[in-house]
């Protein structure tokens, strides 16, 4: 056996190895081996009320990850630069206890109990109406993830979304899905020195680390005079300010922290 051709398997296996590590960093959404669940599986309880509340939909900027043309499984696909004028009708699914906990493809951390969605074309994030054409039962999602690569389906909705829309029994269900860009005062008549919401959370970052998770909470609640707290669930600490009752408060809050060394930082209704 030559040099030349016992050379070749390693290269072939260094050729598959970067498409797993590849795909694995792309999407949260595809069957790679890195999760603990083989299948996908119901969660074992519903979701709250307060876990059931819309996402509050806001001018983001787009996150550093997740927003570059990719491909999975051979396909190649485009990110769009913008999502105004976005709509789109077609079947959308849901993913829960498989995804739980790991990182989103914009590198947030999956919550199943949020409203979220996955999508394989708009900007990461992007906030979307999504009704069901069955029952006519709507929700707002915050998307931040890619998927679903099953191309009979347009979207991946999070476990809290699907049961809001009561498409738990069936599995799947025929939505459209419409882009929200606007988000002036007058769009949605309130002022916005004065737009009080519900409460809501600004989760930093997550974090393995008791030490880190604390004293970053401790570091963050002194600097900007704010109740933290640093949940934990499932071995990982959710670093969390909150809970913020006005829109102004919670933009501007959002937006420093996003520039001082936090650019994942984002919105939720619940601290876990």
């Amino acid at each position: 056996m030559t040099l030349k051709t016992a050379l070749k398997p390693t290269k072939w296996i260094l050729h598959a190895l970067i498409s797993l590590v590849t795909l694995t960093l792309i999407t949260s959404c595809s069957s790679t081996g890195r999760y603990q669940q083989h299948k996908d599986s119901i969660p074992t309880r519903l979701p709250t009320k307060a876990e059931q509340k819309d996402a509050i939909a806001r001018a983001e900027p787009y996150s550093r990850g997740g927003n570059k043309n990719y491909q999975v499984r051979g396909k190649h696909y485009k990110v769009l630069t913008d999502a105004k004028g976005f709509e789109q009708v077609g079947i959308a699914s849901w993913y829960g206890n498989k995804f739980h906990g790991h990182l989103t493809s914009n590198g947030e951390i999956y919550d199943m109990y949020a409203m979220s969605a996955a999508h394989k074309n708009l900007p990461l994030p992007t906030y979307l109406k999504v009704t069901n054409l069955a029952n006519n039962k709507s929700v707002i999602v915050r998307v931040n993830d890619r998927g679903p690569f099953h191309q009979s389906r347009i979207i991946d909705l999070s476990y809290s979304a699907a049961y809001k829309l009561d498409m738990l029994k069936t599995g799947t269900a025929n939505v459209k899905i419409t882009a929200i860009t606007d988000f002036s005062a007058k769009k949605n008549n309130k002022s916005p020195s004065t737009a009080s919401i519900d409460a809501t959370y600004i989760q930093v970052f997550a974090t393995s680390k008791t030490d880190v998770a604390k004293l970053t909470a401790e570091k963050l609640a002194k600097q900007y005079n704010q109740v933290v707290n640093y949940p934990k669930h499932q071995g990982i600490y959710r670093i969390q300010i909150g809970p913020i009752n006005n829109l102004t408060t919670l933009n501007k809050l959002l937006n420093t922290l996003k520039e001082n060394g936090y650019p994942q930082a984002y919105p939720r209704q619940t601290p876990l």
